[in-house]
């Protein structure tokens, strides 16, 4: 995963968790659940990227 990918991964998730956490310092269900959601893609992402990863040094290693 690109360094640039992964920065923009943890940012996400950690503008979910403040809105998460700001939703229920509100009691605003609606922001709180925008902010788990948030959470939720970022670390989908994540998954992605180190699916990725894995299959790039899987090939990589094949050539060896």
């Amino acid at each position: 995963m690109g360094l640039l990918d992964k920065f923009k991964n943890k940012s996400q998730e950690a503008a979910g968790k403040a809105k998460e956490a700001a939703g229920d310092a509100a009691g605003n269900e609606e922001l709180q659940a925008e902010g788990i959601r948030d959470q939720a893609a970022a670390e989908a992402k994540q998954a992605g990227e180190a699916a990725k990863d894995a299959a790039k040094d899987a090939r990589d290693n094949l050539g060896r």
